[in-house]
């Protein structure tokens, strides 16, 4: 028991050790000589600690224009309940947080081998904090000991075996093979976007990707540079909205973290920039990670595929369909993040906010943007732009449902992240649950 304290507490908590340890395990299945198995286990770590390194750089840059919007439409403030608690329940039930994770592993070992459903979750990130969302329910209904491990191994078990299984036929229709399937908190969006994509087929519409841009406008077609302009213009305009003062406040004490011009006098178009070019700057380590990771560890899955699973896929992080449609991408992020800034504004100004949701800039990207590129396949561009202002309400919604459901233990997590598969997957688990307590 002492030992799985251990895995729990330390080792599992560590994605980039995760995903490190099952490429040595699938390496050595292949039986790899001693310094292939060094080389791809190291290259594995280091590719997710590249990734994890793009995200914070996307975070770091999106987070201070959450706290302006909710400065420019008087949102409810976050202290409307501890966000605090959310963490508390990471240090308080960390050793049960990673039994869950290693039981709900085990299970979907087991689904895998004895089962059709192949596929097995790899995205050590999502497995990680989906499994703190399932204790933080159990807690919330008020269930401990052995009925907390067990509900919230059950439940975890149950996302990590279905959702990538329901996502295959959806990831082999836009990749055109079945070598993997999604294993993100997207899910949810991309089900829409297939959905959208579907009903608009008739309507004949071209594709995001046949988008004809004027020679001096072509840098568009780059993800990152667009992106990075995106962000850059929104910057500017809510700088100059909110006002000088409560932009150097707001923005002003985020300049350490952006970029290199911590101890620079604040300046919103210097802040802008830098921050654009952040995120774009996110988003090329995120792929130049996910490229490295995944270069050694399908590889190695085709060891434990091979020798202990036969026939298995991994389920995998969300950037794989990225440069499937990077136009889609493009217009679903923007599209999505628009919509969900008009929900937030038109709720705020009719009184139906109950908690405080603020905008969701980086779920936009990671969660509503590709689900366009799923539409655009079915749909073309007319189902891009439809299912991407409906993803936009769709997440505020979540998150503000999420908010209140678990208002005493991962609320504070909602509101940060939430808005996709993390608020579906707490609220009904906590609902759950309470049956259960």
């Amino acid at each position: 028991m002492s030992f799985f304290n251990y895995l729990g507490s330390n080792f599992f908590k560590q994605p980039p050790l995760f995903m490190g340890f099952l490429a040595m395990v699938g390496l050595i299945l292949l039986k790899k000589d001693f310094g292939s198995v060094v080389k791809g286990t190291a290259k594995t770590i280091m590719g997710t600690i590249i990734l994890f390194v793009g995200v914070n750089f996307i975070t770091t840059a999106a987070s201070p224009l959450a706290t302006a919007f909710g400065t420019l439409y008087n949102l409810p403030e976050a202290s409307t309940f501890d966000g605090s608690l959310c963490w508390n329940v990471l240090g308080q039930y960390g050793s049960e947080i990673g039994l869950t994770l290693l039981i709900a592993f085990i299970i979907n070992l087991l689904v895998a081998k004895f089962t059709p459903i192949k596929n097995i979750f790899l995205t050590g990130h999502i497995f990680f904090w989906m499994s703190y969302l399932a204790v933080g329910a159990a807690v919330q209904a008020g269930l401990h000991g052995v009925g907390l491990i067990a509900f919230s191994s059950i439940a975890l078990s149950i996302y990590i075996i279905f959702v990538p299984a329901l996502m295959r036929p959806l990831v082999r229709n836009v990749t055109g093979s079945d070598d993997f399937t999604i294993g993100h908190t997207a899910s949810i969006f991309c089900f829409i976007g297939a959905g959208v994509g579907k009903l608009c087929k008739k309507a004949n519409s071209k594709s995001t990707e046949d988008m004809k841009l004027p020679k001096a406008f072509e840098f568009f077609r780059d993800t990152t540079i667009a992106s990075a302009i995106t962000v850059i213009i929104t910057y500017l305009i809510v700088g100059l909205i909110i006002g000088k003062e409560t932009a150097t406040e707001i923005f002003g004490a985020a300049m350490g973290s952006i970029g290199t011009i911590g101890g620079m006098q604040y300046d919103l178009v210097t802040f802008s920039v830098m921050a654009g070019l952040d995120f774009g700057a996110g988003i090329t380590i995120l792929l130049t990670g996910v490229r490295m990771m995944l270069g050694e560890i399908i590889p190695a899955f085709k060891g434990i595929s091979d020798k202990v699973i036969p026939n298995a896929i991994p389920a995998l992080d969300v950037p794989m369909i990225f440069s499937f449609a990077p136009n889609a991408m493009l217009l679903g992020f923007v599209g999505s993040m628009i919509a969900s800034i008009v929900t937030i504004i038109v709720m705020a100004k009719t009184g139906t906010m109950m908690y405080a949701v603020i905008p969701l800039t980086v779920a936009c990207f990671f969660d509503c943007a590709p689900a366009a590129v799923f539409a655009n396949k079915e749909g073309g561009r007319l189902a891009v732009i439809i299912s991407s202002v409906i993803s936009g309400i769709v997440m505020v919604l979540l998150a503000m449902v999420s908010i209140g459901v678990t208002l005493s233990t991962v609320a504070g997590f909602n509101q940060l992240y939430g808005g996709n598969d993390f608020s579906i997957f707490s609220t009904i688990a906590s609902l759950v649950a309470g049956l259960f307590a």
